[in-house]
């Protein structure tokens, strides 16, 4: 099974992460695996580029069967070995409604992260202003505070509830990623103990990102 599946990845992303950890969730041991930087452009790569011509990661294959979205390639996995592993969609009605609402709200945080942490490498020179990355930053604290709401108001430890599910495959690592970059958790107590709660869980401990265990965190958002 894992020996027909192929995942070129990059150390950091999450959208890279999420589909490891449902790897990891799902018991798929031994799939054929690359990592490639993303400093060095490896990511346009002629090996990426026939996977995915946006020359972007992740690109995964099983089979002839192309998954570049993360959320694709997480939503086939679970699809394809519900009874393997641990299963991340919930059978309770109002867990799974839960679910599907959180991790797409995830694709927002996420935005909104990179609107700061790369907005100098984004913006050419001559046309950043200070005054749109204080707007950038205010939207991201204004998206960091809903998070702390929802899991101040979780019926559970999880994103979703009581079970880890495919909203916390998807959330969990934008969250750590905001902890990378220096991320108070003093203000926020509730995504400081859900971060804490989720590091050391298997899944997310085997795929942490090698990069991130050699370099210092960064401190970009000491002050969101």
């Amino acid at each position: 099974m894992a020996k027909e599946m192929t995942l070129l990845w990059g150390s950091g992303s999450p959208p890279c992460w999420r589909v490891m950890i449902v790897l990891e969730e799902k018991n798929l041991k031994g799939y054929n695996q690359k990592m490639l930087s993303f400093e060095k452009g490896e990511h346009k790569s002629s090996q990426v580029m026939e996977m995915n011509p946006r020359g972007q990661l992740p690109a995964f294959k099983h089979n002839n069967h192309v998954l570049n979205e993360s959320y694709a390639a997480c939503f086939y996995l679970e699809s394809q070995y519900q009874s393997q592993g641990n299963k991340l969609i919930p059978e309770c009605p109002a867990e799974k409604a839960m679910m599907y609402q959180r991790m797409f709200e995830a694709n927002t945080l996420g935005q909104k992260m990179a609107d700061v942490i790369y907005y100098n490498w984004k913006v050419p020179e001559a046309e950043r202003h200070d005054s749109a990355l204080k707007r950038n930053k205010e939207a991201l604290t204004a998206e960091i505070k809903l998070w702390e709401g929802y899991m101040q108001k979780a019926s559970g430890p999880f994103v979703a509830g009581k079970n880890f599910s495919l909203a916390d495959v998807m959330v969990f690592p934008s969250v750590a990623y905001l902890y990378r970059f220096g991320f108070c958790e003093e203000r926020y107590p509730k995504l400081a103990a859900y971060y804490n709660s989720l590091k050391d869980r298997s899944s997310i401990k085997t795929s942490w990102p090698p990069t991130w265990l050699e370099s210092p965190v960064q401190d970009l958002l000491k002050d969101i």
